[in-house]
């Protein structure tokens, strides 16, 4: 229907609802956020708040949703959590001039990606805005956590592009919409679909080196990197659209590289659970286990540094030194304690100092920063005494600027107001004009209390009294019994039941000249406020750096603490290809067990052999899967710079963790459980070398006996021999474990079980050589399975390993089941077969089965 046709509110309304149509439109009408038409249906479904209908439009009811505008917060938090974008439309007119509806526009955008607000951000988690572009078979990323002010780039494969998002985990990602035949990223992600031209190579390159202030990109080393520059193009244009203003505070392009980090792929990341439960929960993990932080910056950083663990071994041997001084340094105990203690008191300066340069910092921000700052001589001091260069570097970087500070003392109030539009924030003294506006609205008490006495003793009126009101303003209130004493000049306000309300010129005018006042001092706290933000843009780089070095000393002091409390041991790296790990435990495991048994792992060169494979049998449940994730933790671990659950640990180079651990299917994806297994195993052998740790847990369990034992066999060996890498292999054929008589290099361990009274009792020790038995059956017990089940299964397994060693003394590595028959026993005359038919061994006591051996033999004696 023709725009013409609705009212002008509706006409105005669609104009703007008509450039963002992919958007929920929130439309400021006075004290609410008013929602229109399928907007208003939509949001009423998703908050649960009441639609309703008002009026009519073009011949139409107009169905309408809203919330209130001091509340707006939690609703744009359930939407942004829901995936949905919003558009916040604001009253930007003046009503008292305007003609028809007062002016209104679209100040900014809020989508998952872009979040800069403290009530919509989680605190301990960066929220991370990625475009994509693919350029022949280069795929280039570029991702901005514009809370932070971070900017990076990588270039890389399609491959690898499953093992990225699950590194990042981007709230929000952006494609060409030409673009096709992508996997599908993790759950969290969203997509937005935009133009190609927002890729154009050309006006990236334009709009980076403007931002960056650059003749061009040669100093970031990313001149050559087409693809991911076309991404990073299309990252600020579309920042740029949503936040509606300048991008100051990104200052500098970080290009990653795959070699700076120990790489692990989408699997490793989800079955280590470094930061998710594999049901996707936050607790029990690493992460929950460590995140001791004082503050939320580093609770952010503590979650980037393990999800990308170093290879540097110089920046790793800087920050475990800087861990040994914050433990113990010469002349003083536990230096983390007291730094942790100061930490506490800090604000976010991170994201506070985004808000600034967005200039959407609120005065509370603000203040917090200024309380903050006053801390930081305090622990520069406890820093600066430690004989660390590193954490010497880290507390220059934390020195605040006097000027800084000063400005900000100056500038608020100690408890400024939460709102800027209510007032109360800017400091008494700070700005003359604002101090007089603020007399006339202090001195009003006096003046009426004048007044009043003036106008008792002018009218001869005792009652009578001089008060104000939001709504009717100021007035004198005289009963009806002295209304006869009423002067001439007095002029009738408003009336009562028992009394009447008037006002006088010299009221009137002192009223316009305060209320004036009032409007003009918020007028100006507001262009004082705004001047006072741009100002501090100058402090950006500055705040930027600080907040850098306060969540890295947050972190290296929660390594400190946690490895005091955990009882941890640094890392020692070396250049000799070797893992070792004497009495080594699972961190996450160990948290949760009243007692947990540690164990050694060796891999490389070791007393003079090399084990590069240690093939591990034993029990279900016998803590196998538990052993080889406590290997990779410790790895990774080590490598965050972190001090490890073990004895004593000695690393030599190690370029990627792999695990294929864990039976689960994609049917979403159309993936059954072997064919997900066997595309992580795929990818392990495509990718792993020589100085890869592979965890490789029960494979090839998905399909029949014999096509999986040939798949492990044949994996195991091209594990040992093509690629070499350090590689723990835990499985329950048992025909694996002769690859230790064929190959030197592989090793047998197993987990201990043994028998008692009929049950198992697992020992969670690792032991040399092949496991003896895999207790299966017992496990099914202890499960619940109903006891003439395993009964059964007992007398069937009897018969299979009979028949087997009957039809093949010594069988072969793939030979071939036999079929189970109902008899459980070969037939034949002699009495001890008869005798043990009648057996049943589960019904007997210890003596009573003794007592049967007895007889047993006797019966073979007289034979």
């Amino acid at each position: 229907m023709a725009l013409e046709n609705h009212t002008p509110m509706m006409q105005q309304y669609l104009r703007i609802k008509a450039q963002h149509t992919d958007k929920l439109l929130f439309y400021r009408m006075g004290d609410f956020y008013e929602l229109f038409f399928e907007d208003a249906e939509k949001a009423a479904k998703l908050l649960d708040i009441t639609l309703t209908q008002r009026g009519s439009s073009a011949g139409k009811p107009i169905k309408m949703a809203g919330v209130p505008y001091h509340a707006a917060d939690q609703y744009l938090a359930k939407l942004v959590k829901l995936g949905e974008s919003v558009a916040i439309c604001e009253q930007v007119g003046d009503p008292a001039k305007s003609k028809g509806p007062v002016e209104r526009k679209v100040i900014r955008i809020i989508t998952p990606g872009t979040l800069t607000d403290a009530a919509l951000l989680d605190d301990k988690r960066d929220c991370i805005v990625l475009a994509i572009s693919l350029q022949k078979s280069v795929l280039g990323l570029a991702w901005l956590n514009l809370a932070a002010g971070q900017f990076r780039l990588l270039e890389t494969s399609p491959a690898n592009l499953m093992s990225e998002l699950e590194r990042l985990k981007p709230a929000e990602i952006l494609l060409p919409e030409s673009l096709e035949n992508l996997p599908a990223s993790t759950e969290s992600s969203i997509y937005k679909r935009l133009p190609a031209w927002q890729f154009d190579y050309d006006n990236a390159v334009r709009h980076l080196t403007r931002l960056m202030g650059t003749h061009d990109l040669s100093a970031f080393g990313c001149n050559e990197m087409h693809a991911a520059l076309q991404a990073a193009g299309a990252v600020l244009e579309y920042v740029r659209l949503t936040q509606a203003t300048d991008i100051v505070h990104i200052k500098s392009l970080q290009v990653e590289h795959n070699e700076n980090y120990l790489r692990m792929d989408a699997a490793t990341r989800h079955n280590l659970e470094i930061s998710e439960t594999l049901r996707g929960e936050s607790s029990p993990t690493l992460m929950s286990l460590l995140d001791t932080c004082s503050t939320s910056m580093g609770s952010r950083l503590l979650r980037h540094w393990l999800h990308h663990p170093l290879r540097d071994y110089t920046a790793l041997r800087h920050r475990l030194d800087s861990v040994a001084q914050l433990i113990e340094a010469p002349g003083s105990a536990a230096p983390y304690k007291a730094i942790k203690e100061q930490l506490k008191h800090i604000a976010d300066i991170e994201r506070i100092s985004a808000r600034i340069a967005l200039k959407s910092a609120r005065p509370r921000d603000l203040s917090s920063l200024r309380d903050s700052l006053l801390y930081f001589p305090a622990i520069t001091l406890k820093v600066v005494d430690l004989s660390s260069m590193h954490l010497t570097r880290l507390a220059e970087a934390m020195r605040p600027e006097n000027e800084l500070v000063t400005m900000l003392q100056r500038a608020l109030l100690p408890e400024p107001g939460v709102l800027l539009r209510e007032g109360g924030v800017i400091a008494d003294g700070y700005d003359a004009e604002l101090d007089e506006l603020r007399a006339l609205q202090n001195n009003c008490g006096e003046f009426l209390l004048q007044l009043e006495a003036k106008e008792k003793a002018r009218t001869g009126i005792p009652n009578l009294k001089v008060e104000y009101n939001r709504v009717h303003g100021f007035y004198i209130e005289i009963t009806h019994v002295h209304s006869d004493k009423i002067p001439p000049d007095y002029r009738r306000r408003q009336t009562l039941k028992n009394a009447e309300r008037y006002v006088t010129p010299e009221l009137q005018a002192f009223e316009n000249k305060s209320l004036s006042a009032r409007d003009q001092a918020l007028a100006r706290e507001k262009h004082l406020y705004e001047m006072l933000l741009d100002h501090l843009l100058g402090y950006i780089d500055h705040l930027q750096r600080m907040a850098q070095s306060v969540a890295e000393l947050d972190v290296l002091s929660t390594f400190a603490e946690r490895a005091q409390s955990l009882n941890y041991t640094a890392p020692i790296f070396t250049d000799e290809p070797v893992i070792a790990i004497q009495a080594g435990r699972h961190p996450v495991v160990e948290s949760q067990v009243d007692h947990y048994i540690a164990n050694d792992a060796q891999l490389g060169s070791w007393d003079g052999r090399a084990r590069q494979m240690l093939i591990i049998t034993g029990p279900n449940m016998g803590g196998k899967s538990t052993y080889m994730r406590q290997v990779a933790l410790i790895v990774l671990l080590a490598h965050c710079g972190s001090y490890v659950p073990a004895s004593s640990v000695r690393l030599g180079p190690i370029d990627q963790i792999f695990t294929r651990i864990g039976a689960s299917d994609d049917l979403a994806g159309g993936r059954s459980t072997f064919m997900v297994e066997m595309t992580e195993i795929a990818n392990i052998l495509r990718h792993a070398t020589a100085q890869s740790l592979v965890l490789v847990d029960e494979i090839g369990r998905g399909t029949s006996t014999f096509d999986g034992l040939a798949l492990a066999f044949a994996i195991a060996r091209y594990l040992l021999t093509k690629i070499q890498s350090y590689t723990l292999f835990a499985t329950h054929y048992f025909e694996l474990t002769r690859l230790a008589e064929e190959f030197g290099q592989a090793v047998n361990v197993h987990l201990g079980a043994v028998e008692y009274k009929q049950h198992i009792v697992f020992l969670h020790t690792v032991n040399e050589g092949p496991a003896s038995q895999s207790y299966g059956l017992h496990v099914a017990a202890l499960a619940g399975v109903p006891n003439p089940v395993i009964k059964a299964a007992k007398k069937i397994l009897v018969q299979l390993e009979r028949d087997s060693a009957m039809k093949n003394p010594q069988p072969d590595l793939f030979m071939e089941l036999p079929r189970v028959t109902s008899d459980p026993l070969p037939e034949t005359t002699h009495p001890i077969f008869a005798y043990l038919s009648q057996l049943v061994p589960d019904e007997l006591t210890p003596k009573q089965a003794l007592e049967q051996l007895y007889t047993l033999r006797s019966m073979l004696d007289k034979d």
